[in-house]
């Protein structure tokens, strides 16, 4: 029964991995049409090369499609960000909370722990078949520390007892 549970999953994963090579949005088109399509982003950052809109479906949900728009207002770029290969690249010592939150997109939640004095910033995503978390450790002035993940045990296949 888990292997049929394990090969579905994948199956899954593999139509949506298709399906974001297949997005609506493409190069050149206008942010009326992108809007027209995703709706209203949830955030709208500036860049220096244009502007970025945030499509992240933080808290409950693992996406965040970043739609890069030139200066013209033209799309440049659409890729989803929660991928372990995105997250990877936030790092320690350099990046700051406004770069995370400029890649990625609001997190899910900012957490505390009594190991850890200052923000934590949780962003849920999947990893094909596997429910996760990325979690980056903030210092007192904002700056990435430290990163780290976790498996989301909530899912009853990853359940420990």
């Amino acid at each position: 029964m888990k292997t049929t549970k394990a090969w579905f999953g994948a199956a899954v994963a593999a139509l949506l991995l298709a399906g974001c090579a297949l997005t609506p949005v493409k190069p050149g088109m206008s942010q009326a049409d992108v809007m027209a399509v995703y709706g209203t982003p949830t955030r709208v950052v500036a860049l220096a090369s244009g502007t970025r809109l945030q499509y992240s479906r933080q808290p409950f949900g693992q996406s965040a499609v970043m739609v890069d728009l030139d200066a013209s207002g033209r799309v440049v770029r659409v890729r989803e960000m929660l991928t372990a290969a995105e997250l990877m690249k936030i790092t320690p010592g350099t990046w700051t909370r406004a770069d995370v939150e400029r890649d990625f997109g609001p997190p899910a939640s900012i957490d505390h722990v009594a190991s850890w004095p200052t923000d934590i910033m949780t962003y849920r995503w999947r990893d094909v078949t596997t429910d996760m978390f990325y979690y980056v450790y903030l210092d007192a002035a904002n700056v990435v520390q430290r990163t780290a993940q976790g498996i989301d045990y909530r899912d009853e296949r990853w359940r420990p007892f």
